[in-house]
């Protein structure tokens, strides 16, 4: 699912070796090494070690990549709560379907996910980017109200205040989580959804 015209448009025809997936994996990793504001094409072109020209056969502006950066990160989001929203059951199981697959995507996508929890909504691009992050965070508060209309979440636990939580916790694992640091993904996954529900479920 992807929700950008860079994205839908054909890649532009670039140099030897550097594809537009290069480009973009170069300029998160930079992103989030220095900052967005903070870093210049001057910077990823000579990451890349090629011409800012040579990028602008890929990408339009410095925007149009963080722009894909943060849709790749929200577009694996909402893909998991349409799986959530697919499943048949009680609104609490598909809330913990959703919290299972939110770490996968995390883990999948942990580059992309950790430059879209650091945005500030200092441009139209962040400010997008942080409009479709409240939609999700809807989601899952809705998904939490009807897991208490269900009575499946202990008394008094505020739904909003709960998905906050529980997506506080998933959202931590970018300060430690690491691919190649012998983490199993799917018993994370689990150990997760066990801490959270253990302590909501009524």
């Amino acid at each position: 699912m992807t929700s950008t015209s860079a994205a839908r448009r054909p890649a532009k025809r670039g140099r030897p070796g550097h594809d537009l997936e290069s480009v973009l994996a170069v300029a998160v990793r930079l992103f989030n090494e220095r900052g967005y504001e903070a870093t210049g094409m001057e910077a990823l072109a000579r990451a890349l070690g090629i011409t800012k020209s040579a990028i602008y056969h890929h990408v339009d502006s410095k925007e149009d990549l963080l722009r894909m950066a943060t849709d790749r990160a929200l577009d694996g989001l909402f893909e998991a709560a349409e799986e959530a929203a697919a499943l048949d059951g009680r609104a609490i199981d598909r809330l913990e379907f959703l919290v299972e697959r939110s770490v996968h995507v995390l883990a999948e996508r942990l580059p992309f996910v950790t430059l879209l929890l650091r945005v500030r909504g200092n441009t139209d691009v962040e400010r997008r980017a942080l409009e479709r992050r409240r939609a999700f965070d809807h989601l899952v508060a809705e998904l939490m109200e009807r897991a208490a209309a269900e009575g499946d979440l202990r008394p008094g636990i505020d739904p909003a205040i709960g998905a906050r939580l529980v997506f506080g916790m998933v959202n931590s694992l970018i300060e430690w989580y690491r691919p190649d640091g012998g983490t199993d993904v799917a018993a994370l996954a689990v150990l997760v959804r066990r801490t959270a529900f253990d302590g909501l479920r009524a």
